[in-house]
């Protein structure tokens, strides 16, 4: 899947823009808070029916107007066109829609414009609470698995339930409980199995791009810990509700899931350097990236956004080697840095194109464009 170009309206600081991108690569320069950012942002919505910084969408609206609008003209590898709108008015509900025809779901059209986005942000893998780590695990099954993410959404309205009950000041009956407690173990069973070969498959994946990235200075390693893994999920739900009924919540189940990420024998969280936290997250998401290839979907956009960051010379220029060969499809890639760019498009050898981004308006630089004959 290829973006021919989009047209944006009001996204954040964004008021109206208007590109046409490379099949290969595509980057943006500009300073700090120009809106490169935000323009990636707008793509990733295009492909996951929402924000990656900020999960409420009204606040997505540009300031000062009632709306905005992101359409992405995409092409199949086989050249068949697709359209793919996204609306918004504040007080109203989002509209998405596929060739002018809306969705009854949004999860329906998860997976099909497969995408990795690599960006500060990220460093929340690390720093952050469980919940970060179990985000990214589910954003890349949810790509490929629809059984997995039916049964995610599943769990979750199920978990929601349940919690509702906990809460309650008046008594309630036992077969409510029941009711939801066998939804979320019967749910949770297959997110904990599928997430379990998931981890297996994807740490030789993830300990291979780190290796080459920091040319083996390190050995990294990620390990699964889950509540199912202990006995019958619904025996671990139902055992713990007396004490989930004190603190009002359900405090075991696979919403608690942990995926312990490990620098030699240890959390990276506590060990880590900046430059080897940087190289850790960049692994996780390149190995992201080549796992959903190996999956059978189609080559996924791949975002970079402000990656080189705190990296040692020979780490950067690693990167670049990597993102710069065949294995990968069409490329976004933001830097304050001019010099980082042009050593990527040095290294590319193919398509590309450059934009400047300065206060929300965004103009390519015809002089510098390049397109293979």
């Amino acid at each position: 899947m290829v973006l021919k170009r989009i047209s944006l309206l009001n996204y954040k600081n964004l008021e109206e823009v208007g590109l046409e991108f490379s099949g290969k690569m595509n980057c943006f320069f500009g300073l700090n808070g120009m809106g490169k950012t935000n323009l990636l942002d707008a793509i990733y919505f295009l492909s996951f029916c929402k924000s990656a910084g900020n999960p409420i969408d009204s606040q997505n609206i540009r300031h000062d107007q009632e709306f905005f609008v992101i359409q992405g003209f995409y092409e199949t590898t086989d050249g068949t066109p697709e359209e793919i709108y996204c609306g918004m008015k504040r007080r109203q509900k989002k509209q998405f829609k596929r060739n002018k025809k809306e969705y009854s779901r949004l999860s329906d059209h998860i997976g099909f414009i497969p995408l990795v986005m690599v960006s500060p942000s990220d460093s929340e893998l690390i720093a952050g609470g469980s919940e970060e780590r179990r985000k990214f695990v589910d954003v890349v099954i949810s790509q490929y698995d629809k059984e997995y993410l039916e049964a995610l959404i599943r769990y979750n309205k199920a978990l929601q339930q349940r919690n509702t009950l906990l809460k309650s000041e008046l008594s309630v009956e036992e077969e409510l409980f029941q009711v939801w407690e066998e939804m979320m173990a019967q749910n949770g069973e297959i997110v904990f199995r599928k997430r379990e070969a998931f981890i297996q498959e994807f740490i030789p994946i993830f300990q291979s791009f780190y290796s080459f990235i920091s040319q083996d200075r390190e050995q990294v390693s990620l390990s699964y810990q889950s509540h199912a893994r202990d006995a019958s999920l619904l025996k671990v739900i139902q055992e713990s509700r007396e004490k989930d009924k004190m603190m009002g919540f359900s405090l075991r189940g696979i919403h608690k899931d942990e995926l312990n990420m490990l620098l030699g024998e240890f959390p990276i969280k506590h060990e880590g350097s900046q430059g080897q936290n940087k190289t850790y997250l960049i692994a996780l998401k390149l190995a992201q990236f080549d796992f959903l290839k190996r999956a059978g979907l189609t080559t996924p956009l791949l975002l970079l956004d402000d990656i080189f960051d705190k990296l040692d010379a020979s780490r950067v220029e690693q990167i670049i080697k990597l993102v710069s060969g065949d294995g990968f499809g069409q490329i976004f890639v933001t830097d304050t840095n001019r010099e980082h760019l042009n050593t990527i498009l040095t290294k590319a050898g193919s398509d590309y194109k450059i934009f400047q981004v300065a206060n929300g308006i965004v103009n390519e630089m015809k002089e510098e464009s390049h397109e293979t004959e």
